[in-house]
């Protein structure tokens, strides 16, 4: 990895990548460029492409600006109460929700994520975001089923969302678009 000073864009995270087969450009959420590509391309060539981009990245980075402004905000005190309903609620959600569909998990753990509702890890391990106590029931637990389906299929797999799918009655997509409202809130002092 190497970081290009652009005089236009700021910096530029530039990756040569072995699995790369093209030239990937992200725009990350706080705007900074990342631009991946394969052995067999230069970095000349890779800031080619960002430049070549420059509608797209100044389009994107005002969308994820927009965005930011846009994000609900919460004081340090409510994130601590979220946390202690959190530890409360989720523990009893997640084994009710497990048992009922036949999941098993190796364990639970609360945290304060920003950027995900929850995760499963390779072991089977299920982590969730504190802030899933400000969504409405019905989506906190269809973020717990999506997990607890990672148990039985680490990936998003075709299979993976068959059995989400089933899990909700086929209602996933429908759970999905309704899940895109809401974000994690932004902690302020």
């Amino acid at each position: 990895m190497e970081i290009v000073r652009h005089h236009k864009f700021g910096d530029i995270e530039c990756v040569r990548s072995m699995r790369a087969h093209s030239i990937r450009l992200v725009v990350r959420v706080d705007g900074s460029l990342r631009v991946t590509y394969p052995q067999f391309a230069s970095k000349h060539k890779a800031i080619a492409f960002v430049e070549s981009r420059e509608a797209w990245i100044m389009t994107t980075r005002q969308r994820l600006a927009e965005r930011k402004e846009n994000y609900p905000t919460i004081t340090r005190a409510k994130v601590e109460e979220l946390r202690k309903e959190a530890h409360r609620v989720l523990p009893s959600v997640v084994a009710t929700l497990a048992t009922r569909h036949g999941f098993s998990f190796t364990s639970l753990r609360i945290c304060s994520a920003h950027t995900r509702w929850g995760s499963c890890s390779g072991k089977n391990g299920i982590s969730l975001s504190l802030f899933l106590m400000l969504l409405p029931e019905h989506l906190r637990e269809f973020i717990i089923l999506h997990e607890l389906c990672h148990t039985r299929h680490h990936n998003h797999s075709v299979a993976f969302h068959s059995l989400l799918n089933s899990c909700v009655a086929g209602n996933e997509k429908t759970l999905n678009k309704e899940l895109k409202v809401y974000h994690i809130p932004r902690i302020i002092d």
